[in-house]
């Protein structure tokens, strides 16, 4: 049932990455009623191998939890690959609802992501420790991350607005910010492509260390530590030495990948740069020429509006029920619960600004992609760096 699962979720990133390929050529441009047709087209195959590849991801998810015995959520593996096909499920209602090719164009390769990013993390399928044998598991993880691939459309149709909107002629702030969440996206892609490399050569080295608590563990790396573990003995043979040890509240194996993937995309965006001559937002410009802005404006605000609600439900409602039946109070200042609350703020001012102030357009679109920044760094930053309760869910 397991390898069966694993072939399920590798067809599903096949067929994401070939949809992706034909919303580009879905959006090409239309010279004439031939070629719009044969557009129309493409979208079509789209949209109907984006459906398939989410109906094997669902078979995934499914056959993973009969293998496992409970709801694959427990883990970083799981729970990203859980949020990456939820992100393909709201783009699809959303599709149906608006009708646009363009969008599948900017959310699928962040879907494709997330999931080459679950990837690199072990799969292995464990038993639940104690605090996560609930019922709640299933509830308060799989609504909080329905909540956020919702309001992840609202990255991307942000995204979408940004790139139209922003006059690329010349260096501004503005195309300074835009180029910098396009170097956060290079830099997932060097998290994959650096892990891959590691993985590939079978790289390992293993430490002695003292853990917050003051115990002595162990810590397996696979690559080499840039930054070691708390009072950390290098155990393996002509292992690297760390360059500086880090204290024992930070996770020194998990801020070493994510320095690797910084190095990596560093590297990879040069590269970029050096083929496309110019910013990647300016290169993007001529794929949203055909889009109306304030349709754009309509979906991310949409986006929200429905989000936002889920992502109560799930990450504060039902995460606080099960923080007082798991460890008897609603709320303790754990970073993954500091977090959460942070990212409810935020879109709390959201929709306060854009109900009450009129933060229509261009500042909604900025405070959509900010947004989902503040998302991905309570999943990648305080999940892999920061050790705490929900420090399990980095494993």
């Amino acid at each position: 049932m397991a390898s069966i699962s694993s072939n399920l979720l590798f067809i599903s990133f096949i067929l994401y990455l070939i949809a992706t390929l034909f919303f580009g050529g879905a959006i090409k441009e239309k010279k004439s009623l031939n070629e719009k047709k044969a557009t129309n087209k493409w979208g079509k195959i789209a949209v109907f191998l984006t459906i398939i590849g989410f109906i094997a991801q669902l078979g995934y998810f499914i056959t993973r939890w009969i293998a496992a015995g409970h709801a694959p959520v427990s883990n970083m593996f799981e729970f990203t690959t859980f949020f990456g096909m939820a992100l393909v499920g709201a783009f699809i209602v959303i599709y149906f609802i608006y009708r646009t090719t363009l969008l599948g164009l900017f959310t699928m390769p962040v879907a494709i992501l997330v999931i080459a990013y679950a990837s690199m993390f072990p799969r292995d399928i464990s038993p639940l420790i104690p605090a996560l044998q609930s019922y709640w598991l299933h509830i308060h993880v799989t609504t909080a991350a329905i909540g956020e691939a919702i309001l992840a459309i609202s990255f991307a149709a942000g995204l979408i607005y940004l790139v139209k909107a922003i006059d690329q002629t010349k260096s501004s702030k503005k195309t300074f910010w835009l180029e910098v969440i396009m170097f956060g996206l290079v830099t997932v892609i060097g998290f994959v492509i650096v892990s891959s490399i590691f993985a590939g050569t079978g790289y390992q080295e293993k430490f002695n260390w003292i853990d917050k608590h003051g115990n002595q563990a162990e810590v397996e790396y696979l690559m080499p530590a840039l930054t070691g573990p708390h009072k950390g003995e290098l155990l393996t043979e002509d292992g690297f030495k760390p360059l500086v040890e880090m204290p024992a509240f930070i996770n020194a194996k998990k801020l070493n990948t994510v320095i690797w993937s910084f190095a990596a995309g560093i590297i990879l965006y040069g590269l970029i740069r050096l083929i496309l001559r110019k910013r990647i937002g300016a290169s993007l410009k001529p794929l949203v020429k055909n889009i109306k802005l304030d349709f754009v404006d309509e979906i991310s605000y949409r986006s929200v509006l429905i989000g936002f609600p889920v992502f109560t439900l799930g990450a504060l409602i039902f995460a606080m029920i099960w923080a007082q039946v798991a460890w008897s109070r609603f709320w303790g200042w754990d970073p993954k619960e500091v977090w959460a609350l942070i990212t409810w703020l935020f879109y709390a001012a959201f929709m306060h600004l854009r109900l009450s102030k009129g933060w229509h357009g261009e500042k909604s679109a900025w405070l959509a992609v900010i947004g989902f920044a503040i998302i991905m760094f309570n999943l990648v930053a305080v999940n892999l760096i920061i050790a705490g309760l929900h420090s399990y869910a980095g494993s």
